[in-house]
Parts: structure tokens; sequence; C-alpha cells
């Protein structure tokens, strides 16, 4: 089982829409944010981004609301691998409020591109360990 990589997050003004709540399309951003700080925490940041020339890509993004946030809720989002399969992963992840309800939960389905070729590629070792593949465990 991989492990659960978690972030805390303050909902903000920013966040809110008109009616006052987190739009769904914040939430994609909220998501994005905590996978960044996923594959950063294990070494796969930015720089190492252009040094490689490959970086994470979402190919499908699957979606379900179930309560909403408001202005200044802290809120963790989990990340956690589900499975990755030849060049294609799949990453859960899930918003969760402070009384430990679930306000979101999203599978992301992602894989490795080459920047300069513009194709997706089997992931490296690096890539890998990054987004939580346990070497001993089988995939998918």
């Amino acid at each position: 089982m991989a492990s659960v990589h978690e972030v805390s997050v303050l909902i903000r003004e920013s966040h809110l829409d008109t009616f006052g709540h987190v739009n769904n399309a914040t939430y994609l951003q909220l998501y994005e944010e905590a996978r960044w700080d996923l594959i950063t925490a294990n070494g796969f940041g930015m720089d190492t981004i252009q040094r490689t020339r490959t970086g994470p890509v979402i190919m499908e993004a699957h979606v379900k609301f179930q309560r909403e946030l408001r202005n200044r809720e802290r809120v963790r989002i989990r990340t956690e691998l589900i499975g990755y399969r030849g060049k294609v992963g799949e990453l859960k992840q899930t918003v969760v409020k402070e009384d430990g309800s679930v306000a979101s939960e999203a599978v992301f389905v992602f894989g490795l591109l080459d920047l300069d070729e513009r194709r997706l590629i089997e992931p490296t070792p690096a890539w890998r360990a990054a987004v939580g593949v346990e070497e001993d465990a089988p995939e998918g």
C-alpha cells in the first residue's frame, strides 16, 4: 500500500465564488497544488523537471463534490497512488474537513511527459519514487 501524502490548506477569500463557497474549478487548483507538494517533497520539483525535460501531465480527472467549503476553513488534502501500469498512473485525492467529513474526492489519470518530444514516456526511477511507487509492490 502506498503512503498517503497530506497537505494542510486554509480556504481563503480568493478561493470563493459569488455563492461564498469554493468553486469547482478551484478544487482542481487545490488538488494540483497538493500534487506539486507531493512530487517536490519526493525530489521531483521544478529544478528536476527543467533539468530532465520531463514532467507530470494529467490525462483524466474524475471529481466528486460532496460538501461545500467556506471561507477560513482549514482542510487537509490527501494524495495517494492507486497504481501505475506501463506509462499511466492513477492518484486518488481527497479534501477532508476538520470534522473528518469529505468535501471532495478525485481520481486523476496521469503520466510522465517528455517535454521535448511531447509524448508520454515510461516512468523513470526518480518519477516512480516521486509519486510513491513502491518498487516491491506489483504494478496496477
